[in-house]
């Protein structure tokens, strides 16, 4: 498993566990931990959740699938934007540990930009490590003027990761984000790498056929060609965990990418940042 570097000086693996969905229903919840437990398992170690996700089901869920093993994994979690002030961070995060059975989340991220001032995220952000409850902190779903607004306030180096819609079909943030993110170190976090499974072409087919893989293990593999972005896939049985963790196995040359890149092009001009 390869892994990336954090600001902090932390390090994460570069394909890691997504939970949104998660929680959702009872009778899903065994398997669930299960799909968990065997990322875990292949050193997939970073999981992914969020207080919206399930309204804390899916935090219930990673917390039951840690269970016993709470020190081989790096838990990132989320706070909404309209929880996001100075009190109400600190509400949401001790909701969150309560749910994950945990003392601490290892990175604590504002969802997406709302109404709140930054700069009382950020106390709050800073409170909460400070008193040993976070490890670290950032954001998610904020563009580069976002980013700048937020480094202006917390300074450099203190945002750990900006985790954002990226894959083949999504690649707007390639013309400024990815860059201004590589220029302070800043690993992004890519969610939805396989847009849900909805990724359709027969480029794409083409390349899977090519390795004798799936178009999603492709797909999967193509994001994870980037040293400096982290995937998240959510797979909710243990096989779909199995195939996602065999793309980091797959090693696409050079006709590979031109073929992808004429099914999925790069963006030629700034787009809006798109969020599922």
């Amino acid at each position: 498993m390869g892994t990336l570097t954090l600001p902090d000086g932390r390090s994460v693996p570069a394909l890691g566990l997504g939970t949104w969905y998660m929680g959702e229903t009872a009778g899903a919840h065994d398997a669930e931990v299960r799909a968990l437990q065997t990322g875990i398992d292949l050193g997939m170690t970073l999981i992914d959740t969020a207080e919206m996700y399930a309204s804390g089901g899916a935090e219930e869920v990673v917390g039951d699938a840690v269970q016993g093993r709470r020190d081989e994994v790096f838990i990132v979690s989320k706070v909404l934007p309209y929880n996001a002030s100075r009190k109400g961070t600190i509400a949401a995060c001790e909701a969150s540990l309560r749910r994950l059975g945990t003392d601490h989340i290892d990175l604590y991220l504002l969802h997406w930009p709302g109404s709140h001032p930054l700069a009382e995220t950020i106390q709050a952000f800073e409170a909460l490590q400070a008193a040993g409850k976070i490890g670290g902190y950032g954001v998610s779903n904020f563009d580069v003027a976002e980013m700048a607004a937020w480094e202006k306030v917390a300074g450099p180096g203190a945002c750990q990761t900006d985790q954002v819609l990226y894959n083949l079909s999504r690649r707007g943030i390639e013309w400024d984000l990815v860059p201004w993110a590589r220029e302070r170190a800043i690993p992004l976090m890519a969610y939805s790498p396989l847009e849900q499974g909805r990724l359709r072409d027969k480029g794409l087919d083409s390349v899977a056929d090519k390795h004798g893989v799936t178009a999603m293990q492709i797909a999967l593999a193509w994001v994870l060609r980037d040293p400096s972005i982290i995937a998240i896939p959510k797979a909710s049985n243990p096989l779909h965990v199995q195939a996602n963790n065999a793309a980091l196995e797959l090693v696409l040359d050079e006709d590979d990418l031109a073929l992808l890149n004429r099914s999925f092009p790069a963006p030629r001009q700034k787009q809006a940042l798109e969020i599922l």
